[in-house]
């Protein structure tokens, strides 16, 4: 878009009156999904599966391999260029080293933010899997813990014999 356009476009909306339609930037629609908060009771519990995990652990780490294999210069060969552009007195020399070591700097941080990514994708699901079975153990001990203070042992209406005397038949 033009710069003339810009400013045209920025005329034309100041040009209209407050209550019709107006252009608004940078904004998503109020309500779910959308730019405003969710209420208290609107909002649902996160739910992540070990499947959705290795997706994208998969995806960062398939990623940080192609950025390894496509993304990079040869650093040897621009390095080159730039020094040959630089001695022969052009400008774009020095333009094309800082483009260069520019290129490698945000590289790296991209494949370091993946290769983060991916290595927290598969710590998280080991952890998870490990709280999923403490929470297992501890609800099961909690059932054989219940199970031992139940007074109905036996039938329903029969006492429970381990509280008896042992010489009196108490009904």
């Amino acid at each position: 878009m033009a710069w003339d356009e810009w400013e045209q476009l920025k005329a034309d909306a100041q040009s209209r009156p407050q209550g019709g339609a107006r252009m608004q930037l940078n904004h998503l629609p109020d309500g779910p999904g959308g730019g405003s908060p969710a209420l208290p009771g609107q909002t649902g519990d996160l739910k992540v599966s070990q499947h959705g995990l290795a997706k994208i652990g998969s995806a960062a780490h398939t990623l940080y391999n192609h950025l390894w294999d496509k993304a990079r210069l040869s650093s040897t060969s621009v390095d080159s260029a730039a020094g040959d552009l630089t001695t022969q007195g052009f400008a774009l020399g020095p333009g094309l080293q800082h483009v260069s070591n520019r290129w490698e700097t945000q590289l790296n941080s991209l494949m370091d933010a993946c290769a983060q990514i991916s290595n927290h994708m598969q710590a998280t699901k080991k952890i998870h899997a490990g709280d999923d079975a403490y929470i297992q153990r501890q609800t099961s001990s909690i059932d054989t813990l219940d199970a031992g203070f139940d007074e109905r042992v036996g039938k329903p209406g029969d006492h429970n014999p381990v509280y008896a005397s042992p010489g009196s038949k108490k009904n």
